[in-house]
């Protein structure tokens, strides 16, 4: 199972999609902040990594062995929670786990000491950029164009889904995985 942290809409991603849309009043942001989150959030679905920097946490078995995290890029492993069957939550301390991040940014964690824990939450740094003006402006292209997308096609039953322009734009960002996670 893998969460992360919402997304915090700022000023400056609001004013770009405002401007790229042609939005002069505010009256909107909510409704706009929405599509952009919806945007931002398919983006990352898409590449197969988190665009703009938060924590993500992901529950794996506390079980022997390394173990790749979904999340990626990863900035840095903050902290192993256990999570018994019974019990409270725990922290692990930090000689109970290791965690290395590859030169591809991916995180690969191993429960060396459990202790009564047969699940761990796995807490983590990850996001490609610090915030929306650190991403590369393809990739806030990309975003900006479904986000006008989504606005103007809101309720729109003929609407035939994105446009090819994002898939393009979005494309060599895209990581794929073909291993099975475990560390080599």
């Amino acid at each position: 199972m893998l969460s992360h942290d919402a997304l915090g809409l700022d000023s400056v991603m609001l004013d770009e999609a405002r401007a790229y849309l042609r939005i002069e009043a505010d009256a909107e942001d909510t409704s706009l902040g929405a599509i952009l989150t919806a945007a931002i959030s398919h983006a990352e679905n898409f590449t197969g990594q988190m665009l703009i920097r938060r924590n993500a946490r992901q529950v794996i078995s506390a079980g022997s062995g390394w173990r790749r995290l979904a999340v990626t890029p990863v900035i840095e492993v903050i902290s192993a929670t256990g999570i018994p069957a019974d019990g409270a939550t725990f922290l692990l301390p930090d000689n109970a786990w290791q965690a290395e991040i590859d030169r591809n940014d991916d995180a690969y964690i191993r429960i060396r000491r459990p202790g009564a824990a047969g699940r761990v939450e796995v807490t983590v740094e990850a996001g490609l950029a610090e915030d929306w003006d650190g991403l590369p402006e393809a990739l806030r292209l990309a975003i900006l164009r479904l986000t006008g997308h989504l606005y103007t096609s809101r309720d729109d039953a003929q609407d035939a889904g994105p446009p090819a322009a994002v898939a393009a734009l979005l494309r060599p960002w895209r990581r794929m995985r073909l291993s099975d996670g475990a560390k080599r």
